[in-house]
């Protein structure tokens, strides 16, 4: 997938239409669309074309329970053109994003879903609308021991075992993964789940750990906690996701920090202080920026001492 260019104004002209709409006339209702259900679905793929002869992967795996459903909602309604804008300002000329969509496994109907690869504004707006927010119970399939608060593991394992990317398998250059969350996950990705929600038995279940090891293999995965309020899961996630682990002021700094981490760890950006700039070129607020910033900081420290 990914063919087709890229319109910034097309993009806020799309968001800019919703700014009186509800979440629920922005996004789909119900089961999980069946485009969107990861059941019997191979691999997503991020390809190159005569269009975007380097493409980059960038996939946004969304935790949706409770108030995590707000970041896509902002996504959608006004914050991923600014995303988009400051990769291509940066010179990230050819991303191809991919929107995953997770909540638990054990209690609701739509516990993943999953769009697919692509670059223009029309199409990652259809795939991150076509996204249920509104998915009912089921009730707990997975009585047992596992602990924990939702399914990250699941879309960590969909990652990590069902993406195609020509970025790493044609240049060695991973793509970059973004998951958002304010709860633990489970141990380990359970066999059974696989099998409902997948469609085929891996026979075992697999650890975190291991699922993280495999993603790693092709993927620079974050793990962003929307704000200090929610900060309690950092220790949990910065076992997994180590200097990852990225810690907000605000949900709606998620497109500008993950844009930015892009385009430092790719080298286009010089340091914090050129990140500020770009950020206010983009015409993000000053508080805004600054909140971003200071939320990058630790990481940066940590990544320019690698």
């Amino acid at each position: 997938m990914g063919y087709g260019g890229y319109s910034y104004e097309a993009h806020q002209a799309i968001t800019s239409a919703r700014a009186n709409q509800t979440a629920s006339q922005v996004f789909a209702k119900g089961d999980v669309h069946a485009k969107m259900n990861p059941k019997g679905v191979r691999a997503r793929e991020c390809r190159d074309s005569a269009e975007h002869p380097d493409a980059v992967g960038i996939v946004f795996a969304l935790d949706i329970s409770g108030s995590m459903g707000d970041i896509p909602d902002l996504l959608a309604r006004r914050e991923l053109p600014r995303f988009m804008k400051v990769l291509l300002d940066c010179g990230i000329a050819h991303p191809q994003i991919l929107f995953m969509a997770f909540a638990d496994a054990r209690y609701d109907a739509t516990p993943l879903q999953v769009g697919q690869f692509e670059s223009t504004a029309e199409l990652m707006d259809k795939w991150l609308t076509m996204t249920s927010l509104f998915n009912g119970a089921r009730g707990n399939s997975y009585a047992g021991p596992l602990q924990g608060g939702e399914s990250y593991e699941l879309a960590l394992y969909f990652a990590a075992r069902h993406t195609i990317v020509d970025g790493w398998e044609k240049r060695q250059r991973k793509g970059y993964l973004f998951m958002t969350g304010d709860e633990e996950s489970y141990p380990a990705v359970p066999r059974e789940t696989v099998t409902q929600v997948l469609g085929y038995d891996p026979q075992v279940d697999v650890p975190l750990p291991a699922v993280m090891t495999e993603l790693r293999a092709k993927w620079n995965p974050f793990f962003i906690i929307p704000d200090q309020g929610r900060r309690a899961v950092e220790p949990f996630w910065r076992e997994h996701f180590g200097d990852n682990t990225i810690c907000l002021e605000g949900a709606v700094d998620t497109c500008t920090a993950s844009a930015l981490l892009v385009a430092l760890s790719e080298g286009v950006v010089r340091d914090l202080a050129h990140a500020a700039d770009v950020l206010r070129a983009s015409g993000a607020a000053e508080d805004r920026t600054q909140a971003t910033i200071r939320a990058l900081t630790p990481w940066y420290a940590a990544h320019t001492k690698r």
